[in-house]
């Protein structure tokens, strides 16, 4: 099948019109207003995935866990490193995405200034084509108005000449001589004007063609170039998300690993407080536990033991006596006595004391 060209589908009947040429125009505008979409499109999702691996970062060094123990430890440790990583990995394709889009521009740029030339052209020989089609169009017009002030010339010669004197005719002879020439000099000028305008034609006909071509050339550069940006843009996004999961799958290994077991026995000998429970509280009757003393005292004071309670400093006793003084010694007290007394030998020149608590002997 037969391909159509610009060059073969632009054309118009209307000798001065513009009109194929304004439609490529106009085309080349509508892509060039596409390749800028294509490019803002790179760019927002430049800066979406910069904003996203940003705040994968953040979050990993944000989340903590560091109370936890042991295999499940290792695995959260693993999450936030690879959601670090996967954040580094969507800036670093942030910055692929803005490289892209600034190719984009440059083709883009590459294009207009070729347009331009071809466009300034193509402006050049229509101005020029227009206004020698003016220029032959009153050539025309002034050609056959002599030719019309010539016939009647020749016409009203040809009457004096039946009718009229000598001197008549001769001048009406002259005038029709010098319309005639009048219209030859218009028909030569109307002729030359003619030929140039075929001449600006062709040049015309052959700066559309090669515009044709050129503008054909360059919509399908861009249609190429935009299906391999698309086409480019989703392997990027698809590699990207492939590139997240085998990071994913780093984790999920390491999960594979996390043992309750090894976990709960790990925290238990680590934060062991004791393998037995408290003992239980009893009961205790206060009169049984009172009876049980007495009588322990009882049978300490028959074993030899006593109860002494020391008191130098007694009311009605003075710090000193006399050296003669013997030392006393006292019979057991009966059982229902809790304490002896006991005689303590006085010495002059002793420093005093006062017990100020209840001293009971040790039971051997």
């Amino acid at each position: 099948m037969t391909r159509l060209r610009f060059k073969d589908a632009f054309w118009c009947p209307e000798f001065t019109s513009y009109v194929g040429h304004e439609v490529l125009l106009e085309r080349l505008q509508e892509g060039r207003k596409m390749c800028k979409d294509m490019e803002e499109l790179l760019r927002l999702r430049a800066y979406a995935e910069e904003k996203y691996g940003k705040e994968l970062v953040h979050i990993a060094r944000k989340a903590g866990g560091q109370m936890e123990i042991n295999t499940l430890r290792i695995a959260f440790d693993s999450l936030k490193q690879q959601l670090e990583n996967i954040g580094n990995l969507h800036i670093q394709l942030a910055i692929t995405l803005k490289d892209e889009a600034k190719r984009l521009e440059d083709f883009r740029e590459r294009q207009k200034e070729t347009r331009k030339k071809y466009e300034n052209a193509m402006d050049r020989v229509q101005k020029s084509k227009v206004a020698l089609y003016k220029k032959t169009l009153d050539s025309k017009k002034c050609y056959e108005q002599k030719c019309k002030e010539a016939d009647e010339a020749e016409q009203s010669a040809e009457r004096v000449q039946s009718t009229g004197n000598q001197k008549q005719v001769e001048k009406s002879q002259n005038k029709a001589k010098q319309s005639r020439d009048a219209v030859n000099d218009a028909e030569q000028v109307y002729q030359q004007n003619v030929e140039q305008l075929d001449k600006i034609r062709q040049e015309w006909e052959q700066e559309h063609i090669n515009t044709c071509e050129v503008f054909h050339q360059q919509e399908c550069d861009r249609i190429n170039n935009l299906r391999n940006a698309l086409w480019v843009h989703c392997n990027q996004l698809s590699l990207q998300c492939v590139k997240d999961d085998e990071l994913y799958e780093e984790t999920r290994k390491v999960l594979e690993l996390c043992d309750i077991d090894a976990d709960m026995d790990c925290f238990i000998q680590k934060k062991m407080t004791g393998t037995r429970p408290p003992a239980p509280i009893e009961y205790e009757n206060y009169y049984d536990k009172l009876s049980t003393t007495e009588n322990r005292t009882a049978a300490s004071a028959r074993n030899g033991g006593m109860l002494k309670r020391i008191t130098h400093l007694l009311p009605g006793h003075t710090s000193k006596s006399n050296s003669s003084n013997s030392i006393n010694a006292t019979a057991p007290p009966p059982a229902e006595d809790l304490y002896a007394s006991v005689a303590v030998p006085q010495q002059e020149n002793l420093n005093n004391y006062r017990v100020l608590y209840d001293y009971t002997a040790q039971v051997r």
